[in-house]
């Protein structure tokens, strides 16, 4: 197909594909003339993957090019190609408790709550066995600096609290994989898994807050 089936094809514009080849991340054509060249499926699919995680995954364009390669190295396992694709979204940003103007103590106190929050962490992935990502990933990360900051307002947030959501964690992560394996091939699950991982974020926060309605009303529904 030319670029302008190719571009109908996958809904991105001829511009943007045209950006896409200067900048490595989607492979050339077969050259036809001096002027144009023919893409194939390779290159839907590949275009799919990209807008993936540029405009879904909202990754720079030098972090998406070192995915991509990640996709196409061969050496790696599907597990190490997720991954990569994973690690390099955006980490939540965790609420941070307002500047209490408490300078060099507030400061101190902050470095305290941290360190207490990377031992529950630390302890909460040691009691699940979770050995593949340990607190120094990037979701550890984030995880550690929201345990943090809810220790700060006085929140419970221990290893054993944290271990009943991680459980609950843990079956979504089993369903979200098997959808993804139902996908029929290595690039168009690595796709899925960014797609999946942005999109189904508010999906999750949603059913949570829906499924909170429900308990709350079952509590204390008839109450007064």
């Amino acid at each position: 197909m030319r670029m302008a089936e190719l571009s109908e094809r996958s809904g991105v514009p001829t511009a943007t594909i045209k950006y896409y080849l200067r900048e490595g991340l989607l492979p050339r054509g077969h050259r036809v003339n001096a002027t144009q060249a023919e893409y194939g499926e390779d290159h839907v699919r590949r275009l799919r993957l990209v807008r993936a995680l540029i405009q879904v995954g909202r990754m720079p364009v030098t972090t998406a090019r070192e995915v991509l390669a990640a996709v196409d190295d061969a050496s790696l396992s599907q597990h190490e190609r997720l991954g990569t694709a994973a690690w390099a979204l955006p980490r939540p940003v965790p609420p941070r408790q307002a500047d209490t103007g408490a300078g060099d103590a507030g400061d101190a106190g902050d470095a305290a709550d941290a360190a207490a929050a990377r031992r529950e962490v630390t302890a909460l992935l040691d009691g699940l066995g979770w050995q593949q990502a340990g607190p120094d990933s990037p979701p550890g990360q984030a995880l550690t600096e929201a345990v943090a900051a809810l220790t700060r307002l006085g929140y419970p947030c221990t290893a054993t609290h944290l271990a009943l959501f991680a459980r609950a964690a843990e079956r979504t992560a089993g369903a979200e994989l098997d959808l993804l394996e139902s996908f029929p091939d290595q690039e168009a699950q690595v796709e899925a898994s960014v797609a999946l991982t942005v999109l189904y974020e508010p999906v999750l926060l949603s059913l949570r807050r829906l499924a909170h309605v429900e308990e709350s009303a079952r509590r204390f529904g008839a109450e007064g």
